[in-house]
């Protein structure tokens, strides 16, 4: 999955190959830095205003000055579409550090934020979405800030890499049995027709693809519930999905080895996630989920 040639950089558009920065770079010695990803649906963003707010409430946080307005990085974003051409499913993955300088943990107030962004190809996990995938548990280790989306992910990594050695698509987390999110995407647990998921918290993302499943279940009528749910709640679970810009709403039909209740998506994942293609508007001509 290639980069196309395009990078947005806080300076201007460059080829891939001439993108550089230097060695010292605080993203590259401290994670000093925030990203996010957004969903690219046949050259159109999806969500494109709330990663754009999140990824400007996260600089805020870390105190990072922006190199731009909100109203110019949208131009950008939209230029980068366009200069690579690109009218398929893609992502768009960005990310600011506070800049480079000598190395020092405090940091210099002056330093130019580095930014660049690019695109990639990302057909949608079409077979995934209807036949659900397996995950594991792992204890959650990560900082309490998980609300700010900052480049430093290696518990995500460890997490998710476990799920890829036992064969699974994702990791749940946990702190003391009391489940948060997923190792890259936000977990939620139906019982008896409501939708159960972890508070937005300050130690959970707050994902935008959440906001819309939310969103969704209050137009469908599906009570949903910011309420904490553990790993032993899981076992009676009538439904277990995720959510992200990348996976969409995937139902979760297996955790540990163990059959979530008949071990198939269910009633409740699926209409939200039909509600999801209507609102991308990715399924006008057939949705994926009558094949």
């Amino acid at each position: 999955m290639s980069v196309y040639e395009y990078v947005l950089t806080q300076k201007d558009f460059v080829h891939k190959n001439d993108l550089n920065y230097p060695f010292e770079e605080r993203g590259l010695q401290f994670g000093d830095g925030i990203y996010e990803v957004i969903r690219v649906y046949k050259g159109r963003y999806y969500l494109i205003e709330e990663h754009v707010e999140r990824l400007f409430r996260s600089a805020e946080a870390v105190k990072i000055k922006m190199p731009f307005t909100k109203q110019d990085f949208y131009h950008q974003l939209d230029e980068l579409l366009q200069k690579n051409k690109i009218d398929t499913d893609a992502k768009v993955y960005l990310q600011i550090t506070r800049g480079s300088a000598p190395r020092d943990h405090a940091f210099p107030l002056s330093t130019e934020a580095n930014l660049y962004a690019y695109v990639q190809d990302l057909p949608r996990k079409e077979d995934l979405m209807r036949e659900g995938v397996s995950t594991i548990t792992q204890p959650d280790v990560r900082w309490d800030w998980c609300y700010i989306k900052s480049l430093n992910l290696l518990p995500n990594v460890i997490a998710k890499q476990e799920a890829s050695e036992a064969g699974c698509f994702e990791a749940i987390l946990h702190k003391d049995g009391e489940v948060t999110e997923c190792s890259s995407s936000n977990a939620y647990l139906v019982k008896d027709g409501k939708v159960y998921t972890h508070p937005a918290k300050k130690n959970i993302l707050h994902g935008c693809v959440r906001m819309k499943v939310e969103q969704f279940c209050k137009e469908e009528g599906i009570p949903f519930i910011e309420e904490s749910f553990r790993v032993e709640d899981i076992q009676f679970a009538d439904e277990l999905f995720l959510s992200s810009s990348t996976a969409e709403v995937m139902p979760i039909i297996e955790v540990d080895g163990k059959k979530v209740k008949e071990g198939r998506p269910g009633p409740v994942t699926r209409k939200i996630q039909e509600k999801y293609e209507k609102d991308a508007k990715i399924g006008e001509e057939a949705s994926i989920f009558a094949k």
